[in-house]
């Protein structure tokens, strides 16, 4: 990445009434058809230009990059209550997700939160932490000394696994049979270098047919799971305190067939790809960085012994901490935030209507050498010192952040953590697949090919 190669200079004051700086001159070649070629590149050269705001125009969408901390902070805490998902995620994501919590908006938004906020309470999601190992070892155990193994579709079965047990308590085969088939097709749908993420899905492509077919599966298998969970007695569903219990225990008007099925999405999709492309990228950074993994190995060994990884333990495990910390800030997977103002604001100096879309790219603010050294390598020894103490509160936000930021935040990073300690444990990485990894910007910041390792028992 060039961004921070960039010289950045002191912008010009920003006079009351002003329009963002745009990129480039003629919105369709430099804005459209760049984003089309290059939506990473693209994003770039929002990071390099010397304001903080930036305008563009794709597609007919009119929206402004946000890349100050202290900005989005702002949007996402400070006046949180004037901003909203927004238009653009409806369009693309609202037929799929639409009734559920990452893009409801308002009173139902936060009846939906608090039913379902117990499942994620701190003593909750340590009782997940024996599942969590379990799972790992399993994954490790099927492995081999001088395997090559392509990371990402083990750590997706890893995380579905884990999921399926810990938050819907579901048979999670049967459920991944139909899930994947649809995220691969939205993955496609959504992908910005792809003409599909600009038509309406009714429009017959080859992409639009496939989410359509994909979608019907995976609904009617949640039928099945729905069925079978109501067809319970009504001792066993009181004794469950899962995520697809809750939801069930709500009322028919609060939660109505199509708002739990597109609940049940959006916790399969936050809940599993995510996790699933943190591990990935962690694997790739420890595998190319030899001796980084070794002083994993060596704090691991120190702390663990041979026995597996508690949740108690991960307090006594920073440098863990810290390699988690390092992954999430150089491939967040929730790449970019999406806002919109509902009423006429003023943000940077710069007044903004109602029809503005804000992109707060995590994927830049992470990679902006006024906060960190060298951003574009890895370091976990960045955060021996405390780093997260000195920085602007919002330089580092791979969760979000405000009254919307992730809910299961604190489930996906304890997660990532016991699985990266238990598989560590059993092997170490060699580097196969090599920087610099080809990226692409679907619903998740997703690698466009393989990315491999090789496995050595320790």
């Amino acid at each position: 990445m060039d961004t921070q190669q960039a010289i950045r200079e002191t912008p010009e004051p920003v006079t009351p009434g002003d329009r963002p700086p745009r990129l480039g001159r003629v919105p369709f070649v430099d804005n459209t058809a760049a984003m089309l070629r290059d939506p990473l590149g693209f994003y770039d050269r929002a990071g390099a230009h010397e304001a903080d705001m930036v305008g563009y125009s794709v597609a007919g969408t009119t929206g402004c990059f946000v890349c100050h901390p202290d900005l989005v902070e702002q949007v996402l805490v400070t006046d949180a209550d004037v901003y909203e998902k927004g238009q653009l995620l409806q369009d693309t994501l609202g037929q799929f997700i639409g009734e559920g919590l990452f893009l409801l908006e308002g009173e139902e938004w936060q009846q939906q939160r608090t039913a379902l906020q117990p499942a994620f309470y701190r003593e909750r999601i340590a009782a997940y932490g024996d599942t969590m190992t379990e799972f790992a070892d399993r994954a490790a155990a099927g492995w081999s000394d001088g395997q090559r193994i392509d990371v990402l579709p083990h750590m997706q079965s890893l995380t579905l696994n884990i999921l399926g047990k810990t938050l819907l308590d579901v048979d999670i085969e049967t459920t991944a049979d139909a899930l994947e088939p649809l995220l691969d097709a939205l993955r496609t749908r959504l992908d910005p270098r792809s003409l599909s993420a600009y038509l309406p899905l009714w429009v017959p492509t080859a992409t639009n047919r496939a989410v359509t077919n994909s979608l019907a599966e995976f609904q009617s298998t949640l039928d099945d799971v729905i069925a079978a969970r109501q067809r319970e007695d009504e001792h066993a569903r009181e004794a469950r305190d899962d995520v697809l219990s809750l939801l069930l225990s709500l009322d028919d008007e609060t939660m109505d067939r199509e708002r739990l099925g597109h609940q049940l999405l959006t916790f399969l999709v936050a809940g599993h790809d995510t996790t699933a492309l943190t591990l990935t990228y962690a694997w790739f950074l420890l595998a190319n960085n030899p001796k980084r993994q070794q002083r994993l190995h060596d704090e691991l060994d120190a702390t663990l012994g041979e026995r597996q990884p508690t949740p108690e333990d991960l307090f006594e495990l920073p440098y863990l901490d810290a390699v988690l910390n390092e992954v999430l800030r150089l491939y967040p997977p929730a790449f970019t935030v999406f806002r919109q103002p509902t009423e006429p604001v003023t943000l940077g100096g710069y007044e903004l209507s109602t029809d503005a879309q804000l992109t707060l790219p995590q994927w830049l603010v992470h990679r902006d050498d006024r906060w960190y050294d060298a951003p574009d390598a890895f370091r976990p020894e960045r955060w021996d010192d405390d780093l997260e103490a000195s920085l602007p509160d919002y330089a580092y936000y791979p969760f979000g952040g405000g009254p919307r930021h992730c809910i299961g935040m604190r489930f996906a990073r304890m997660e990532a953590k016991l699985a990266l300690a238990t598989i560590a444990q059993q092997y170490a990485v060699e580097a196969v697949t090599e920087p610099p990894l080809s990226l692409a910007m679907q619903i998740t910041l997703s690698p466009t090919a393989p990315v491999e390792v090789r496995l050595r028992e320790r």
